[in-house]
């Protein structure tokens, strides 16, 4: 089966190309680096002829409210009509947990933006909604920092590796459309608990009325509301392969 993954060189991407092929499946890694560019439809439809499924893991180089929204919106639209004139099957995106829950946040509205072009398309579609990534804690972090620590949302998370939404996106890839499927971690804590696993308790303060990237929180705009897709691995575990000699640092 063919299969092109949009933003095939990036952290889901590159993982999720290499599983694919190593399944036996014809794989195109679409990118800007490949001659790839969903934004202005440069090399689509080359790299979409013949294939079955189109994978969408992009994201915005530019999280400014207008570019993000302008990179989500107008990369889709090129991509859905491309997919349709090639026969696509099945188109898969990844999106985030919460998202229509968090409108003060350009990002969100722009994920939100791109998911009701998909809703609205006429191929068959998966969105995974997926919770914030273990890899990504580091930076939430650094979004509180203050001159002698961090103080962060006490707003739910279940944050989850990388690597199980690239196993959740590998299944979907090759099986009939689902419509929305929500990814979360094993374990809820409060988002504040998890950057301190990461950087360490004594430099963490936890505060309710602390803007997640300039966007208020409610408890629970981060976590799934209903039934959700569990990961396998535990942050603790996670940090213990992935940051050696750092946790409670």
């Amino acid at each position: 089966m063919k299969i092109v993954v949009l933003g095939g060189s990036g952290l889901i991407g590159s993982q999720l190309v290499a599983k694919l092929t190593e399944a036996g499946h014809e794989v195109v890694a679409a990118s800007r680096r490949s001659g790839i560019d969903a934004l202005s439809g440069e090399g689509l439809a080359d790299a979409l002829r013949g294939a079955q499924v189109t994978v969408d893991v992009s994201n915005s180089p530019s999280f400014e409210d207008e570019a993000v929204l302008r990179f989500f919106c107008q990369g889709t639209r090129h991509v859905l009509a491309e997919a349709e004139r090639a026969g696509v099957r099945h188109h898969v995106a990844l999106s985030i947990v919460g998202a229509d829950r968090i409108g003060d946040s350009g990002y969100m509205r722009a994920k939100v933006a791109q998911e009701q072009l998909i809703r609205g398309g006429s191929l068959p579609w998966t969105i995974v909604r997926a919770t914030q990534f273990f890899e990504f804690l580091q930076m939430i972090a650094e979004s509180g920092r203050e001159a002698d620590g961090y103080r962060l949302s006490s707003a739910w998370l279940q944050p989850i590796a990388a690597a199980d939404v690239v196993a959740a996106l590998f299944e979907v890839a090759q099986g009939p459309a689902l419509g929305q499927v929500d990814l979360a971690g094993p374990e809820r804590l409060p988002l504040a608990e998890a950057a301190a696993r990461l950087v360490g308790p004594a430099k963490v303060v936890a505060d309710p009325q602390a803007l997640y990237f300039g966007a208020r929180l409610l408890p629970d705009s981060l976590v799934p509301l209903g039934d959700s897709r569990l990961g396998d691995t535990r942050l603790d575990e996670w940090l213990a392969l992935n940051l050696a000699g750092r946790t409670g640092s």
